[in-house]
């Protein structure tokens, strides 16, 4: 087994086919397939289910994958600094789509002195899903919510502590919480993920059932709603940042005693951990700018460490 047959096995995953991973590669599709065929003669398993098409990795290819992503990053990167060279190359990194506006391009831009080579690939999705590509290797670290189980293999750092924020038009500021969310109507954020677990949650503790006018999956439009004088929402504080707050009533909900918490997950052991140790600092930065700081605290692995 040598690097280049792993380059190989990632090119040949990531394009989805040997001629896609030839032209990555710089070989012919049949050297590929002949790369292909000595690392499994050499680990003596098979790594394709070969009556797909395209080909798929079964589960020893994607096992072998994951090290293997590892081996070619680290390589990569022994190579520069023994060169005298910089960090570069392409970080791939996943987001909730709430901190995707603000906080992840302002942090990117943070790190651009330190590292002006590194590129980076944004991926935007929900937590769990996230959380599975940076297990499988497919991304280098991803910024998710605090209530999401954290798999074997990766750890969670706190970036971000905010408030829950309760909005409502402006003319119904004299209202008290349970007034506005009993007695307007609400606009219910409704999708998979950790905030709108968390909010129907918080709902169900006060023993309130809104009466719902509007159900959308995104928080821009969530906002648009009560700023177009629909009803009232609950929003992360982060949600407001670029909304035009002066149309809106704003208070954290239940006087701030509800907040949540965003960290960064990475695999624990990671050729990217300095990168990924400054982007940490670059977006607890960033986050302390809006008042969204999180305390510092140690960095949380599966066993809750």
């Amino acid at each position: 087994m040598d690097i280049r047959q792993l380059q190989t096995l990632v090119a040949v995953a990531d394009t989805g086919s040997f001629s896609g991973a030839a032209a990555v590669v710089n070989l012919t599709p049949s050297a590929v397939g002949q790369q292909i065929q000595a690392l499994e003669a050499e680990l003596g398993v098979t790594l394709f289910d070969r009556r797909k098409r395209p080909r798929q990795l079964n589960a020893k290819g994607e096992e072998l994958l994951r090290a293997a992503r590892q081996v070619v990053q680290t390589m990569t990167e022994a190579r520069m600094a023994i060169s005298g060279g910089r960090t570069a190359g392409m970080l791939n990194f996943g987001a909730i789509r709430t901190v995707s506006m603000h906080l992840v391009p302002q942090a990117f831009a943070e790190m651009r002195d330190a590292y002006p080579d590194l590129s980076f690939d944004l991926t935007v999705g929900m937590s769990e899903r996230l959380m599975s590509d940076v297990a499988a290797g497919r991304l280098d670290a991803a910024l998710v919510a605090e209530n999401v189980g954290v798999p074997a293999s990766l750890s969670w750092s706190p970036v971000l502590t905010e408030p829950l924020v309760l909005i409502a038009p402006r003319a119904e500021a004299w209202r008290s919480d349970l007034s506005l969310l009993t007695d307007l109507p609400f606009i219910r954020y409704v999708t998979e993920v950790p905030l709108s677990r968390q909010i129907e949650t918080e709902l169900a503790a006060l023993s309130v059932s809104p009466r719902e006018i509007v159900a959308t999956n995104t928080m821009p439009s969530v906002i648009g709603f009560v700023q177009a004088d629909l009803g009232v929402a609950i929003v992360p504080k982060i949600a407001l940042l670029n909304a035009g707050t002066g149309t809106l009533h704003t208070r954290p909900f239940c006087e701030g005693a509800i907040t949540r918490r965003v960290g960064l997950v990475q695999r624990q052991v990671s050729s990217r951990s300095e990168v990924l140790a400054r982007l940490r600092q670059a977006f607890f930065k960033v986050a302390q700018m809006h008042g969204l700081g999180a305390e510092e605290m140690p960095v949380v692995d599966s066993t809750g460490g």
